[in-house]
């Protein structure tokens, strides 16, 4: 088994899902007592916000510098934002880092869907890095049409989800931006913030849902016992 690096934090509430999830799935592919051999870097999400997640490379840069000095063997970063720096630390660090977007845009590959609905931070939503990897699979990502929605996706992800708040009222307001993509020829929903699902899953629709932390951990998953 490869020893896997998390950097998380980003929020500490999709962490606990991370761990959980990856052990989970370690025992159930290899019994026994089996769990990952894995190391945490958590990160004090309040110094990413003050500063915002354009000006937090050095944070997250150091934070992969410190697993790899603690011989990991690849690192994965939990939070869809975060992967705004992901090809540029690979690079510079010379270490795989498993990329939550290409995971996500191989499934929806799968599944044979080109144009998908993607709620996520308002970075995720609107910079290039996320939609460039899913245009690289051919596939076409858009984002709520009206700037006042994605300014509240940001506020309950970072005020409620971030905090581990469940809210009823927030949860049909994602529903209502759920169904406005699907009118605009969304055929699958990307869950595009690890908090997301929190929220809405599957269930609540009749059209594929992607969870990002999910399709991430399976990919972190296979990657550490080399399938």
């Amino acid at each position: 088994m490869k020893k896997i690096g998390l950097v998380g934090g980003l929020s500490w509430t999709s962490t606990l899902d991370y761990y959980k999830y990856i052990n989970q799935s370690i025992n159930e592919k290899l019994g026994g007592l089996n769990s990952a051999e894995c190391i945490l870097y958590s990160l004090n999400f309040s110094d990413i916000q003050n500063r915002g997640w354009t000006n937090s490379y050095d944070l997250i840069l150091n934070s992969c510098k410190s697993l790899k000095s603690n011989n990991v063997d690849f690192i994965a970063l939990c939070a869809n934002t975060a992967h705004l720096f992901a090809d540029e630390i690979q690079s510079t660090l010379g270490i795989p880092i498993i990329h939550i977007a290409s995971a996500t845009a191989e499934e929806i590959q799968r599944q044979k869907l080109l144009k998908v609905g993607l709620l996520g931070t308002k970075f995720t939503m609107e910079m290039d890095f996320y939609r460039n990897k899913l245009k690289e699979h051919n596939i076409e990502a858009i984002v709520p049409s009206e700037k006042k929605d994605i300014e509240e996706i940001q506020d309950i992800v970072k005020n409620e989800l971030g905090k581990g708040i469940i809210n009823q009222a927030s949860k049909q307001k994602f529903v209502r931006y759920t169904n406005e993509l699907r009118e605009r020829g969304a055929e699958g929903l990307i869950l595009g913030c690890t908090e997301i699902p929190m929220l809405i899953e599957q269930t609540d629709f009749e059209f594929p849902v992607f969870d990002t932390t999910k399709i991430h951990v399976e990919r972190i998953v296979n990657f550490a016992l080399d399938k």
